[in-house]
């Protein structure tokens, strides 16, 4: 029997770094800049919160730990791990106008090598057997649930059995849409991803609105990097783990038409797809339909994606200026 109660929260779990990467892409893509790099940047996010945690437990060894330490050093340091990526972003595109196609593949690249070359490196300092490593004592505290949860049954485990990350991903994503279509500020980014020249003639700073986006585009995007590694995988980094979530994520902004709160959605309904193998009984006489389970979340993408281009309607589309260069001596 397909156990319902037991499919949502992994779900929902699954759903996470999805809805991290989708809420942060929206908000690059929002200023016209196009940043394929965001698995690199997810992995940058959770490599620098690994580095963070692990120089923390080793200085703690044998001794108890600060509770708002554990949270606040790997979070500070996903978060300007992240920061680093979207400054280097901008810098390539926004300043020197590169093409924002090959930057965000660069990215991409880069961050993975970046991410495996010093999760190798702690490996190594750790002394593991394995080629991974664990850090279960900062885990506790990021995935620690509410302490009612288990008293309230099927209730508690699908509403409130999640670390405070996972209620974060959610509150941004509503936060984010807040932002974006009923503020001043939101307004003026909208109209830089449309049409750059005119929102600079209406005397809107085109460059710091599209650093401002990509850059806190890309803090949020390393946070789903983050959870991943100490609440998802409770602790344990290992190289080249993070699967392709950050080509998922790009392809929820099309999904969710670049509304965050259509995100929230998509990510849980791909965060179900995702997983939803493990939850199908095949018995062991039919175990290669599971292989084919396994591929329902990349036919679903690319469904979605040709009915994205049969769409007409002009609030389904994306950034009038989205992947290009702004020239303002053009204008």
């Amino acid at each position: 029997m397909f156990d319902i109660v037991a499919f949502i929260p992994r779900a929902i779990g699954q759903s996470v770094p999805l809805l991290f990467g989708c809420s942060g892409e929206i908000i690059t893509e929002k200023s016209g800049n196009l940043n394929l790099g965001i698995p690199g940047v997810m992995y940058v996010g959770g490599i620098s919160g690994v580095i963070g945690a692990f120089f923390y437990e080793q200085s703690c060894a044998g001794g108890d730990m600060n509770g708002f330490l554990a949270i606040m050093i790997p979070l500070l340091c996903s978060l300007t791990g992240s920061l680093i990526m979207g400054l280097i972003y901008c810098l390539l595109t926004v300043t020197l106008r590169a093409n924002q196609n090959v930057t965000g593949l660069a990215m991409t690249t880069f961050g993975v090598g970046i991410g495996n070359f010093f999760g190798g490196s702690l490996i190594k300092l750790s002394g593991a057997d394995v080629p991974s490593i664990a850090l279960s004592r900062t885990s506790a505290y990021y995935s620690k649930a509410l302490p009612f949860a288990a008293n309230l049954g099927w209730f508690g485990k699908i509403f409130l059995s999640y670390g405070f990350l996972c209620y974060a991903a959610f509150l941004i994503a509503i936060v984010s849409a807040i932002i974006l279509f009923k503020t001043r500020a939101g307004l003026h980014l909208r109209a830089v991803g449309e049409n750059p020249g005119t929102a600079d003639a209406a005397g809107i700073n085109v460059s710091k609105y599209k650093y401002l986006a990509t850059c806190i585009g890309c803090m949020i995007a390393g946070l789903g990097g983050l959870y991943y590694v100490m609440d998802y995988a409770s602790g344990v980094w290992s190289n080249d783990a993070f699967g392709d979530r950050g080509w998922l994520a790009i392809a929820l902004v099309i999904f969710s038409i670049w509304n965050p709160l259509i995100g929230i959605f998509a990510s849980i309904l791909f965060g179900g797809l995702y997983i939803v193998y493990l939850y199908i009984p095949t018995g062991m006489d039919y175990m290669e339909f599971k292989e084919l389970y396994k591929m329902i979340p990349y036919v679903v993408t690319l469904f979605v994606l040709v009915l994205t281009s049969m769409r007409n309607k002009r609030e389904n589309q994306p950034p009038a200026s989205l992947g290009l260069s702004f020239f303002r001596e053009e204008r």
